[in-house]
């Protein structure tokens, strides 16, 4: 702690340092953990995030207004509602004899008009309020920096006006609760501003009946604003939220009028702000959002700001400092970052991977921790009323993509409210599974929101990706592979065997007898060329479309369910139950259509042979097997590489910035480091905003930097085949570094370092006393533990297998080093 303490005074001396200077003069802060920037945000898209898994906050960081944009997790369109359509299930047949015929036009529009769920859209998570300070200084502000230390989760701004230094820090407490501002100065009596507490209304849906909100002053030193979200498709807004900010000033006035609150010549202020709404679950919005309020102040009853403050930093190093990734860092690396992004493209700047992860890994501290909602489409910071995709669950990607860094960047309680999600879609899923298809079990498809709402959305096109649930189950079984923990597998048990009886009753025979196959079937999003497909208007839509999406067991759903079903086999082996169903799931596994190449040489998207609409799409979704899934693999299955390899060609490097983070997870499971390099680069050219979040072309997309943090560190360590595999897909500039803390599968906690791309040593805790297969590509490793000698077995393809205790430590020297 000592040390972590000298690190944060000798980063705040170097920042009152840049207040007197205009450049780094001796850089003295770690560029893999700060990100700053020599202005403040001109748009929301540049502002810097906050947040404590419930509450977020941007903060712009200009100097005579400061917005701070505010949000709160469960503030979400509607209620309780339910999406379920009785009897659709009576025309499945049908539907699927029109599929097998190739009626594919037929097929989708049946689906539409009877199993689609209704409504046909879902809910909109939306912006709660905004905070906006304006300052007396009337001199414009000279030697302005900002910057966002993830270390500490505290962005702050500094500036001069004329001979004072005015510094504000924001932060967004976790055992608090609350939204801190704090403004000092270099000089007594300098604070002066108004601030206005703004709700934000819905443009497209709100009258003054459905969608209000009320501010008004709260006491003398206080605002609060009252409000209730929109109806949206015919479902009652049903939540109502309270926001309360309130101000203590060291020194100075403090008063309020009708809507403003006024700060007059203070020494230094501390703004507090915390919100709440109704929602207590997705089925119960019965909570009183102003006790909620009262209670965070009484709770902060008389603790100061330093106590405050300390806590919640405690608290997030408690995450953050887990684990901790270096690359070496050049004299570039000390830029804005804003200017590292750019320089990048021409100068190596291998520290810039370090920044990104660790951003990535910031991010899920602060939009996914135990007892919150799992990280949205835009993780919990979100500026519209009506956000892109509604910033919802989207799962045929998405939202698994969110998740991707948390088990190797050693965030398990992350994972948390994903794995309370998928629980609760069982609750609609299981109705679906009944109503929609007539199978037993529990079904979700490609999209949720807040009501855990489960029906096939937004048309065929999209609605017929039924293994959406399926792929969020093989994520809880990640989760148990890194921790071994078997009380933990008996917990997610039911949830996996529901999802694996929905599939064993949904399968279908081929009209040949020869495979089972799901069906109706989609691969996400993409229009394949099958006879016949052809532009038309979608009558559930309202939208004009380049043809169906419509099939029969596509490559993804059965990659998918072919890693369900064997890791379901291997979940009731380990818990000694149901061994009868688990026969007859594996049994039905061994006849799913395998992998196949195409006339093109590319591993085939659909069962049959088809091209694709379009011509470059931005989904990889039948290279579901390579990464995320454990289906196809460059060591085991080398026959179906090429075909891996020319889809990927194909496509080339470029589209959305979860495409391209998906591109590089890819190139890793390929062992092509230096190609995983380049797609970085072109991301943060292209798909990449300021402060380091993911583009969805151009929307806020928060999956594409989560993506990001995991490809950096498929590129270090892979644990998904058995073996710990360490730089299987170093790229050449990231030829120095270390890494500590990460989780790998089997239990095991990894440290180890390496310099001109060879591995120096390691060191292994083994949590679970799992057998340890290490591979490392050079040298002949020694194994001690406890300074002991540990023998260990050569396998065949070059890793070294050896016993291990639970709780003990392993080191591996490399010998013979050259």
């Amino acid at each position: 702690m000592r040390h972590n303490l000298l690190t944060l005074i000798c980063f705040l001396t170097l920042l009152s340092h840049f207040v007197n200077a205009q450049s780094f003069d001796q850089p003295n802060f770690n560029p893999s953990t700060v990100l700053w920037y020599k202005e403040p945000a001109q748009k929301w898209e540049e502002a810097l995030p906050v947040g404590n898994g419930r509450l977020g906050a941007m903060v712009f960081g200009k100097s005579g207004e400061e917005r701070i944009q505010l949000n709160e997790e469960t503030y979400w369109t509607g209620g309780p509602y339910s999406t379920v359509v009785k009897g659709g299930h009576e025309v499945l047949p049908e539907i699927q004899k029109y599929v097998f015929e190739g009626k594919m036009l037929k097929a989708h529009n049946l689906f539409g008009r009877r199993t689609m769920g209704y409504p046909v859209e879902q809910q909109k998570y939306q912006s709660l309020a905004n905070l906006h300070l304006f300052f007396a200084e009337a001199e414009p502000a000279t030697v302005y920096k900002r910057w966002l230390d993830l270390e500490t989760g505290i962005t702050s701004v500094e500036y001069r006006v004329q001979e004072v230094r005015y510094r504000r820090d924001v932060f967004v407490s976790a055992p608090d609760q609350v939204v801190v501002l704090r403004l000092t100065a270099s000089e007594a009596q300098k604070i002066s501003f108004k601030a206005n507490l703004r709700g934000v209304r819905n443009p497209a849906h709100s009258n003054y009946g459905t969608d209000y909100f009320t501010m008004d002053p709260y006491g003398q030193d206080g605002l609060m604003l009252k409000g209730k979200s929109s109806d949206y498709l015919g479902v009652e807004g049903k939540l109502r939220f309270e926001g309360q900010v309130k101000v203590v000033a060291e020194g100075g006035t403090v008063r309020t009028d009708d809507v403003d609150l006024w700060v007059e010549k203070a020494d230094a202020v501390t703004v507090y702000f915390t919100a709440a709404t109704n929602f207590v679950n997705y089925h119960d919005v019965s909570a009183d959002p102003h006790a909620r309020v009262e209670a965070v102040w009484k709770n902060m009853a008389g603790k100061s700001y330093p106590q405050i403050r300390d806590a919640a930093v405690k608290d997030h190093q408690k995450y953050f400092q887990r684990t901790t990734l270096q690359l070496e860092i050049a004299a570039s690396s000390y830029l804005p970052t804003n200017e590292r992004m750019l320089n990048i493209q021409k100068t190596a700047d291998p520290s810039l991977a370090a920044l990104c992860y660790n951003f990535g890994r910031y991010l899920l501290i602060g939009s996914s921790r135990p007892g919150t909602q799992p990280a949205n489409l835009q993780g919990i910071w979100n500026n519209d009323m009506n956000p892109a995709w509604d910033s919802k669950y989207t799962t045929n990607i998405n939202t698994e993509m969110n998740y991707w860094p948390a088990e190797t960047g050693n965030l398990p309680e992350c994972v948390e409210p994903l794995i309370q999600m998928v629980k609760e879609l069982m609750d609609q899923g299981s109705q679906v599974a009944k109503e929609h298809y007539g199978c037993r079990g529990w079904v979700f498809h490609q999209n949720t929101d807040l009501w855990r709402v489960a029906a096939p959305m937004d048309g065929p096109s999209w609605g017929t990706f039924t293994t959406g649930g399926a792929w969020l189950c093989t994520q809880l079984w990640e989760h148990y592979l890194f921790s071994m923990d078997k009380e933990y597998l008996k917990e997610i048990y039911p949830v996996m065997q529901g999802s694996v009886q929905f599939f064993m009753d949904f399968l279908v025979e081929t009209p040949d007898k020869k495979w089972l196959v799901t069906n109706p079937s989609t691969s996400p999003e993409n229009f394949p060329a099958s006879p016949g497909n052809q532009p038309y208007f979608d009558e559930v839509t309202g939208m004009n479309l380049p043809g169906t999406t419509i099939c029969y067991g596509s490559s993804i759903d059965m990659q998918i369910l072919s890693d369900l079903f064997g890791y379901y086999v291997q979940a009731s082996a380990l818990l000694q139950v149901d061994q009868e169903f688990a026969a007859k799931v594996a049994a039905a596994r061994k006849r799913f259509p395998p992998p196949q190449i195409g006339k093109d040489g590319a591993l085939q998207e659909w069962a049959e042979d088809w091209g694709q609409l379009e011509k470059a799409h931005r989904h990889y979704s039948h290279l579901y097997g390579l990464y995320p899934g454990n289906v196809l693999s460059t060591w085991r299955t080398p026959q179906w590489i090429a075909g891996v390899k020319q889809v990927l060609e194909q496509r080339g490097d470029e589209a959305s910035g979860w495409s391209r983070a998906w591109k590089m997870c890819l190139w890793a499971r390929l062992y092509d480091g230096d190609r995983l390099d380049k797609i970085f680069k072109g991301y943060l050219k292209d798909q990449a905003y300021p402060q380091l979040f993911a583009k969805c072309y151009t929307p806020m997309q928060v999956d594409g930097s989560f993506g990001v943090a995991a490809g950096v560190m498929e590129a270090l360590v892979q644990s998904h085949e058995g073996r710990i595999h360490l730089l299987p897909a170093l790229p050449s500039a990231w030829h120095t570094g270390s890494l500590n803390g990460t989780r790998v599968r089997g239990g095991f906690l990894l440290d180890f370092s390496w310099k001109a791309g060879k591995v120096q040593q390691a060191k292994l805790v083994s949590n679970a006393g799992q057998s340890c297969r290490l591979k490392i590509a050079e040298g002949k490793l020694q194994i001690t533990q406890g300074g002991k000698a540990v023998s260990g077995k050569l396998m065949e393809d070059g890793s070294v297998s050896f016993p291990t205790q639970a709780g003990k430590e392993y080191l591996v020297k490399i010998l013979d080093l050259r």
